[in-house]
């Protein structure tokens, strides 16, 4: 389920567009402008194997990591709560939204070259416990859809299920091209796109299309941002993605993480993300697209932030990474 939300809500399985009363929120309940959810995985250094349900919570609110008194699978907490607003509101003419997955519910297929979202239904799936994973909900408002569908464009998603009502047509006509899949106009490699939350913090969002073979972080993300990026992405056991310093700006691969007591390594981990190395400009960066060579090909993105909160949560739960040359601690 590793993911992000557009908020409305753009995750790795799925995304809702919901009108603007529709908020993130908080493990209580409470509108928040944003929010991050890391999942631990079931295999734990030095550990016995946990539930693979335990999760840590960050938000515009807090000041880091929170350990969550909830599991991923409850009907409780950040998650549950966003998503109810859905399912309370998905059949009203002023609701819309768009669900997509490479693998939809009830379908056999998937989809090399879409917008990666995983596992099929709207229940927590018995195989994501094995795996950490990731999710961010940002609230935007009514006026960055266009933004968003035009990013959406190059994510080429494989939807499922949406409702884009007749008042929105004419305002969000891409994301209604999308939902009739009546054909996308034609893309290019790459788009850029600022796009700000409802409390105005600004978010960078990289989209690269089917078009794009190349790894996103050291060949556009790294050089746009000018900035070293440590990254976490899953690789096949037995499959190494090097580290690269070819570029001006380089691009590092972490090998283990650590929350709080919670050491796992990378390859027990399907999140997708990156951070600045050093804390001259702060950013931190979660999506959709690892760095393996075999997903190169793969449509998808990333969301960036240079909010200090986020960042210091990220960098200080990066245990080692790969440098070029040697690994490197913290």
């Amino acid at each position: 389920m590793s993911g992000l939300c557009w908020l409305s809500v753009l995750w790795m399985f799925g995304i809702r567009l919901i009108s603007c009363e529709i908020t993130c929120r908080n493990e209580e309940g409470d509108p928040v402008d944003w929010f991050v959810v890391y999942k631990l995985p079931k295999n734990l250094i030095n550990e016995t194997y946990g539930p693979g349900l335990d999760y840590f919570y960050l938000d515009s609110k807090s000041q880091g990591w929170q350990v969550s008194k909830f599991f991923i699978n409850m009907t409780q907490g950040a998650m549950a709560h966003v998503l109810q607003q859905l399912y309370q509101s998905y059949n009203r003419n002023d609701t819309a939204y768009m669900l997509y997955n490479d693998s939809p519910p009830g379908i056999n297929s998937s989809f090399a070259q879409k917008g990666h979202c995983k596992e099929n239904g709207f229940g927590y799936p018995e195989t994501g416990r094995f795996y950490g994973q990731i999710a961010m909900c940002v609230t935007y408002k009514y006026e960055q859809y266009e933004q968003i569908a035009a990013q959406l464009l190059y994510y080429n998603p494989n939807v499922y299920n949406c409702s884009i009502p007749d008042i929105y047509q004419k305002d969000l006509w891409g994301l209604y091209r999308i939902c009739q899949g009546s054909g996308f106009p034609w893309v290019e490699a790459t788009r850029l796109a600022l796009l700000e939350s409802a409390q105005g913090e600004s978010f960078l969002n990289f989209a690269k299309s089917k078009y794009f073979h190349d790894d996103i972080f050291t060949a556009w993300m790294a050089q746009k941002m000018q900035t070293h990026l440590l990254t976490e992405t899953w690789r096949p056991t037995g499959i190494e993605v090097p580290s690269n310093c070819s570029l001006p700006w380089h691009v590092y691969t972490i090998k283990r993480i650590k929350l709080l007591a919670n050491s796992f390594y990378s390859l027990h981990d399907h999140s997708k993300w990156c951070v600045s190395r050093w804390t001259t400009n702060m950013w931190t960066c979660i999506g959709d697209l690892n760095r393996y060579p075999q997903e190169l090909w793969r449509s998808g993105g990333f969301v960036c932030s240079q909010n200090e909160i986020i960042y210091k949560a990220f960098r200080n739960i990066v245990a080692y990474f790969s440098d070029c040359e040697k690994d490197n601690f913290h």
